[in-house]
């Protein structure tokens, strides 16, 4: 065990069988026993895929709708005007605007988690795909973040609908919920991030999809999942 791990990290990581890939109910339930920390800590699952997202026709992105949410509430930006911006506000958003609210992302005021946009402004928004783009934040029809069904993207967002998509190396990582969440509700959000992961595989990819399959809460030790097991979970 490295050096630089604190006391409560490698006691929590003494409990974890090296080498030992666990059926997803036992990880489930040892992210939250290992939790080092004294607030909530957010439970991430990490999982590399046997894609080259290098490759247009390989990249992996979709959404996810968790069944009990990530336990975070998050901030909603909706790029619209008119009367889907009115409708923006009805719905809860918390920041609305077209070409001002563009203005305020390029002065550096980045004050959301999660951006929506109308179809219509893309061509405002399209500017800003330097500034978002590589924070996740870009709003992409694909991933359900480009619509006029405003009021509904809202509702999905705050009931846990979140984005995923692979990093360079090739690995996915998600926030799946909080260690105060009860073993039933991260295996149900784990479960539907599973299934849609698998449900997105290109038709490119070639060989083992999922690769490796991990839990793990904030600054606490990595849990190792089957991923053979993990790949055939299905969303509730």
């Amino acid at each position: 065990m490295p050096a630089h791990h604190g006391k409560k990290y490698r006691e929590a990581a003494a409990s974890l069988e090296a080498g030992k890939l666990y059926g997803p109910p036992e990880a489930v339930t040892l992210v939250r026993s290992t939790s080092t920390v004294k607030f909530d800590a957010s439970v991430e699952a990490h999982v590399r895929l046997g894609v080259d997202p290098r490759h247009a026709d390989q990249m992996v992105r979709s959404t996810v709708l968790l069944p009990h949410g990530t336990g975070k509430t998050r901030r909603i930006a909706v790029f619209a005007q008119g009367e889907k911006a009115k409708e923006a506000l009805d719905n809860g958003a918390d920041l609305v605007g077209g070409e001002d609210l563009v203005k305020k992302v390029q002065a550096g005021e980045i004050e959301f988690d999660v951006a929506l946009a109308t179809p219509d402004v893309m061509g405002l928004v399209g500017r800003l795909g330097k500034v978002l783009g590589p924070r996740g934040l870009m709003p992409n029809p694909k991933a359900g973040t480009v619509t006029f069904d405003i009021a509904k993207a809202i509702h999905d967002v705050q009931g846990g609908r979140v984005e995923f998509r692979v990093d360079k190396w090739g690995i996915v990582h998600v926030a799946i919920g909080k260690v105060s969440f009860d073993d039933d509700r991260l295996r149900d959000n784990f479960a539907a991030l599973m299934d849609a992961i698998v449900r997105a595989k290109p038709q490119s990819a070639k060989g083992t999809y999922v690769k490796t399959v991990s839990l793990a809460s904030t600054m606490g030790p990595s849990v190792h999942v089957d991923p053979v097991l993990a790949a055939k979970l299905t969303a509730a």
